[in-house]
Order: C-alpha cells, then structure tokens, then sequence
C-alpha cells in the first residue's frame, strides 16, 4: 500500500516501491531532504533505491548517499530538493 502524504511527512521516507510505482505525489512535502526506503532481502536493493532516486532527480531532488544495512535488510538513498 503506498504511503499517505502525512506518513511520508511524518517519517520523511518515501519507499522505493511507491516511487517507482509513480505513486509518490512529493508536491506538498515541505521539507529537503527525504529518505527512499528498499527493505527485504534480494540482491537489487541498491538498484532499486537508485532506480527510485533517478525518477525523483526528474523532479527536482538529487541523490546525496545511498545506504545499505544487511544485517536488517534496509537500504536508504538520501536525496535533497534542488
């Protein structure tokens, strides 16, 4: 299910899935930064995270870092409105 507006306010994290979806509707967000989130286990998080951030770059956000965490199986790009 994709994340509300006031979720995604509310935790400043968007999931990849939602993005690529293009369900992710950013226009009300009022703030810079924002976290893309990928969890599960697979081999193409990173892929998936990056994939999320090109689309968001087509709006106006630039990708800062990616992230990932194995052991909990989380990996999070970090962008900034341009």
């Amino acid at each position: 299910m994709p994340e509300n507006p006031d979720q995604v306010i509310r935790t400043r994290t968007i999931t990849a899935q939602t993005v690529l979806a293009g369900r992710a509707d950013l226009r009300v967000y009022p703030y810079r930064l924002l976290s893309i989130l990928v969890q599960g286990a697979g081999a193409d998080r990173v892929s998936q995270a990056v994939a999320a951030a090109e689309m968001l770059e087509a709006v106006g956000w630039e990708l800062i870092t990616v992230s990932e965490f194995t052991s909990s199986h989380l990996t999070y790009a970090f962008m900034r409105r341009r």
